[in-house]
């Protein structure tokens, strides 16, 4: 029977100097020999990703914390942002004095020229400060935005009921679709694959990982993530740069044991 499974990037696929293992790299060529279906599941906007995707070899992908999901090339489903809800809440970051960035598919604008929030949030995904454009969210269409600030300064988060927001950063949130989540992309995938969800394998390290892990028919935990993530998985591998990918893909028999691991 076929199976697919759905790979986070960052503290999954790349470790903390985004970096791709060769033993994450090798066993996913494995499992694409071996027939298994594999995907990205991630916060990120594609743009980010390509040359991961061209890397790997994989066509299929869950971005945007599932408000965007692709099948070998071909756009399956999308859930922009509501925009009247979005100028809701960029009033309410500006008059808090908190920035903005909008992204879809293929650029991110944020909602001010400079903002050293932004500068190292998304330095340490090695992104650059994205060009200003406060206006981008009302010419496009949005599949998640970042909201800069600290927890304590959030509170007014609590009036927006359209939107889901998830750390991601301490500087940062990410800011969904209500109900939207990696999980809900991964079953649009699922579905069109015509594949049972116990088919399904997802690796994840993140607050925005655990719907996916517990919807997944296995969900597997780096070694990396918080306690709080963990408790929501079948199981818990290494951490990314101890080879977590490659002795979790053993530990759910999609690898052999002999699977060759350099130091072992």
């Amino acid at each position: 029977m076929s199976k697919i499974v759905f790979f986070d990037i960052d503290g999954t696929l790349l470790d903390h100097d985004k970096n791709l293992p060769g033993t994450a790299k090798a066993a996913i060529q494995s499992l694409q020999s071996d027939g298994i279906y594999t995907a990205i599941a991630t916060g990120r906007a594609p743009f980010m990703f390509t040359h991961l995707l061209e890397e790997l070899n994989m066509q299929s992908y869950v971005s945007f914390n599932g408000q965007y999901v692709v099948f070998e090339n071909e756009v399956l489903y999308t859930n922009p942002l509501n925009e009247t809800e979005m100028e809701k809440l960029e009033k309410e970051a500006s008059a808090h004095g908190h920035s903005l960035v909008y992204l879809n598919e293929k650029t991110m604008k944020s909602s001010v020229s400079q903002d050293d929030l932004i500068e190292e949030s998304l330095g340490e995904l090695k992104l650059a400060h994205p060009e200003s454009d406060p206006e981008f969210y009302k010419k496009n269409e949005i599949y998640q935005a970042l909201l800069f600030g600290k927890q304590e300064q959030l509170d007014y988060l609590d009036g927006f009921d359209a939107f889901t927001f998830i750390r991601w950063h301490k500087h940062s949130v990410d800011v969904v679709p209500k109900f939207g989540s990696k999980a809900e992309g991964i079953k649009k995938m699922v579905s069109r694959l015509g594949f049972d969800m116990k088919d399904v394998y997802a690796f994840g390290d993140g607050l925005n990982d655990i719907e996916m892990l517990q919807e997944a028919g296995t969900g597997i935990a780096m070694g990396n993530a918080p306690a709080e993530v963990k408790q929501f998985a079948d199981f818990v591998t290494d951490s990314v740069d101890a080879d977590g990918i490659v002795r979790g893909l053993m530990a759910a028999g999609l690898l052999p044991e002999t699977f060759p691991i350099p130091g072992r």
